[in-house]
């Protein structure tokens, strides 16, 4: 069985280094045949919403809207029922593609075989 990366990113424009690594990262796997389940939480959730990624700004850094584009075209981009919750974003919200779905779902995903976990 392939291995496949879940990523879990708990930062947003707060943590803007970290955020940007891990969508860096999972676009990365995805380039080179890897695949990956990105998760949105804590201040990433705004991420899932349409425009939300263009804000974003780093120094010397892909944007991190190409690097999303890139991770929803050949992966999965999930958004944390809790978290969305909290943010008042519902699936009829996010950007087409994007998936709300819990702690269950991240779960069996983290754990299936030659599945590797990342969070940042």
């Amino acid at each position: 069985m392939a291995r496949s990366l879940v990523i879990k990113v708990t930062a947003g424009a707060d943590a803007p280094e970290r955020c940007n690594q891990a969508f860096t990262v999972a676009a990365a796997a995805l380039a080179s045949g890897v695949p990956v389940s990105l998760w949105l939480t804590g201040e990433s959730s705004w991420f899932a919403l349409p425009g939300r990624a263009k804000e974003f700004s780093l120094p010397h850094a892909v944007p991190l809207t190409d690097l999303l584009d890139a991770v929803l075209a050949g992966g999965r981009v999930t958004v944390c029922t809790q978290c969305a919750a909290r943010r008042d974003i519902t699936v009829d919200d996010v950007i087409e593609g994007v998936r709300i779905a819990g702690a269950p779902t991240f779960v069996e995903e983290a754990v299936a075989e030659g599945a590797q976990a990342l969070v940042y």
